[in-house]
């Protein structure tokens, strides 16, 4: 992954981009416990054979086998949640390589964070250290060169 974008953004982007970054961030780890949700559910439907109900005849919330199911299935809605974040996850990624005008490859490597576990968490920390670095590098440059 190249830390230094193909072009230079403006400082009239920073703004912009300390927004983005949050975006992202905000999403990154959404994404990331969703799918850690996501893990547990599959675990429980294909290795123990239940899936977890809202409000049926088995309680509040239980597990039941995938054949009983008569409440709501809140394991089906964990894997809608899950899609529908990596959907905007995606996005905000998108938007943050966009206004810091890295290549379409660094969205490829960062997208994979939303498929793969924990891997949201560790790509989000790795990326915004490296965005918030440069952000601060270049209003240092910036303030050097008006003061001089």
């Amino acid at each position: 992954m190249p830390t230094t974008p193909l072009r230079v953004p403006p400082t009239r982007d920073f703004p912009t981009i300390r927004r983005s970054l949050l975006f992202y961030k905000t999403f990154a780890y959404a994404t990331g416990v969703a799918l850690l949700l996501l893990c547990v559910e599959i675990v429980a439907k294909y290795v123990f054979g239940v899936e977890l109900q809202l409000g049926g005849p088995y309680g509040f919330l239980a597990l039941v086998p995938s054949s009983q199911m008569h409440g709501f299935n809140l394991s089906a809605t964990i894997q809608y949640v899950h899609g529908y974040l990596y959907l905007i996850y995606l996005i905000s990624d998108f938007v943050l390589i966009t206004v810091m005008r890295y290549p379409i490859t660094r969205f490829l490597v960062i997208a994979a964070g939303g498929v793969v576990p924990f891997l949201s968490f560790i790509t989000e920390r790795r990326v915004h250290t490296e965005i918030a670095g440069y952000l601060a590098e270049r209003e240092a440059a910036e303030r050097e060169r008006a003061a001089v």
